[in-house]
Parts: C-alpha cells; sequence; structure tokens
C-alpha cells in the first residue's frame, strides 16, 4: 500500500517537472512577465524535491540503490544530464539557438530516463 502511494506521488511529480519545464520554456521563449513571479521560480524546486524525496523512498522500499543497481545509477546520471542541459535551456543570457537546443536534448533525455524507469534496463528505449 506505501509503495503504490509514493509510487503514485513519484509519478505525478514526473509528470508535473516536464510539464513545469516545458510551460516554463514556452513563458521565457514569449518573454512572459509571469516569468518573473516569486511563485513561478519556487513552485519548480517544491515539486522538484517531493519527487527527489519520493524517488529515495522508493529506492528503500524496493531495495535497489544508485550505484549498486545499473538502471538506478543510469536514471541518476540521465538526470544530471537532465538538470544540466535544462539550466542552459531556461538561463538568460544565452543565444535562442543555444536554448531551444538545450530544451529539446533535456527533454529527449527526460524521456530516456522515463524509459529506463519503466524497462528498469539502463539503456532504457535503446534496448
Amino acid at each position: 500500500m506505501l509503495y503504490a502511494a509514493v509510487k503514485h506521488l513519484h509519478i505525478a511529480c514526473v509528470v508535473l517537472s516536464i510539464t513545469g519545464f516545458c510551460l516554463r520554456g514556452l513563458l521565457i521563449w514569449q518573454k512572459s512577465a509571469l516569468v518573473e513571479r516569486r511563485w513561478f521560480r519556487i513552485l519548480p524546486h517544491v515539486n522538484d524535491s517531493i519527487l527527489l524525496a519520493a524517488a529515495l523512498t522508493l529506492t528503500v522500499l524496493i531495495g535497489q540503490y544508485p550505484f549498486v543497481d545499473a538502471w538506478l545509477t543510469t536514471k541518476v546520471l540521465g538526470l544530471l544530464a537532465y538538470i544540466s542541459l535544462g539550466m542552459l535551456a531556461l538561463k538568460a543570457g544565452r543565444s535562442p539557438r543555444v536554448r531551444v537546443v538545450a530544451g529539446l536534448a533535456a527533454v529527449a533525455v527526460f524521456i530516456w530516463i522515463v524509459s529506463v524507469a519503466f524497462t528498469k534496463n539502463p539503456l532504457g528505449l535503446l534496448a
């Protein structure tokens, strides 16, 4: 019962995370004033903190850990790549081309991370 609840929380936060990332990217591209609002900058961090807490709880519940189990190690490394690309995509001062390419690459990495989670295979979609 606890596992199912935490897994659903994790999945909901994953959906909110990628939706928020894409929405922020579009609003930044449109130079919307909404991106300057305090809550708009803080909310993704709250969601991502809950997402991380749920992920850590799931690793304990299933008894599989990054740097022990290959598929979880791959997810952690993919997450670092996603965060890096996301920072490039959303950071002011970058050229529009760099931001678009980084944003699309971040979404591709995100899809790959999800595929690793579904398949429990480090290659994910590439397997």
